[in-house]
């Protein structure tokens, strides 16, 4: 089964980092990407840009509205996505939790869908 991780922080509580700890939270973090890339674990892996560069676009009665900036207003932001192989929600879990994020916001855990099934029930 794939799994995404949707990577939210505190943008607040990531500030309150020196930037050498900083630092080696991320070099820590990459490296074990790469592990679990070089496993066939982790298959995709992004950091976001910030969500001041970000647009929203909603549509509602035929209008498009489009809005600068992540359409919640939220404490946390959402900074990056992990897609990974596991064989259960789990074992996602227990993957999650080796990444270092969830200390400076959280981390979502959510099972991906073939679209596949869509297409067959669809005909396409």
């Amino acid at each position: 089964m794939k799994f995404m991780l949707l990577i939210y922080i505190d943008p607040e509580l990531l500030q309150t980092l020196p930037d050498s700890d900083y630092d080696a939270l991320m070099r820590g973090c990459l490296q074990h990407a790469d592990a679990l890339q070089a496993k066939g674990t982790l298959l995709m892996s992004q950091r976001l840009q910030s969500a001041d560069k970000a647009q929203t676009l909603r549509s509602r009665h035929g209008q498009p509205r489009v809005t600068d900036g992540p359409f919640a207003e939220t404490r946390e932001i959402l900074a990056g996505f992990n897609l990974i192989e596991a064989a259960d929600a789990a074992q996602a879990m227990q993957i999650a939790r080796q990444f270092p994020w969830a200390a400076y916001g959280s981390i979502e855990v959510r099972a991906v869908d073939d679209l596949s099934v869509e297409r067959d029930r669809l005909r396409l």
